[in-house]
């Protein structure tokens, strides 16, 4: 006797904890994207129906045992209606022990699934974050090239003066040399003449 109520003991700590893994599940399940999202969810729902269902075995059979012990307590005679029953409940509390470590498999991958979510999820927010800072290099290269642009502008106006500048010294060097080369030669002239 003292045995099944430390077996019963047992699967209801392993119901709680499952119940505890469930809602922790449900969390993490809700910050994820949309799509990922409903996919865990209608999971986590198969799980809280699969528990709900186990919790209320548990519950059946931990009255019925409770019964059970009342009776044998009473009516010792019984006893071996008891040991069919006895078998009977530990049947049923096998299989409702299947049914939750299954329970706890599918718990566990579920939660394996979503970790590796996660993971993906970071890589792709390191990617994205390598992406806007490419772009926003590429945004001050243009800026850059801007610069550079408007600089080449006033270095070509700079030497569009400059050569206008020296066309027009040409321009007045040869002036003054043909005034001073008619000049020279009209004092020539007029020296040579007299």
């Amino acid at each position: 006797m003292e045995q099944k109520r430390q077996k019963f003991s047992e699967i209801k700590a392993g119901l709680d904890d499952a119940e505890s893994l469930i809602r922790k599940m449900d969390l993490e399940a809700r910050s994820l994207q949309p799509n990922v999202k409903a996919v865990l969810l209608a999971k986590l729902r198969e799980y809280k129906s699969d528990l709900n269902n186990l919790k209320s075995e548990h519950k059946r059979l931990a009255s019925a045992n409770s019964n059970q012990a009342a009776r044998d307590d009473l009516l010792e005679s019984g006893m071996a209606d008891a040991m069919s029953v006895s078998a009977n409940q530990r049947g049923r509390l096998m299989m409702s022990t299947e049914r939750l470590n299954e329970s706890s498999d599918r718990i566990k991958e579920s939660r394996r699934t979503m970790l590796e979510t996660e993971e993906l999820g970071v890589s792709i927010l390191q990617d994205l974050h390598q992406q806007r800072q490419s772009l926003l290099h590429a945004n001050d290269t243009k800026e850059q090239l801007h610069g550079v642009d408007d600089n080449i502008s006033k270095s070509k106006k700079i030497l569009t003066n400059m050569s206008r500048r020296m066309s027009r010294n040409k321009w007045i060097i040869s002036s003054i040399i043909v005034v001073l080369v008619v000049t020279i030669a009209l004092i020539l002239y007029f020296k040579l003449s007299k």
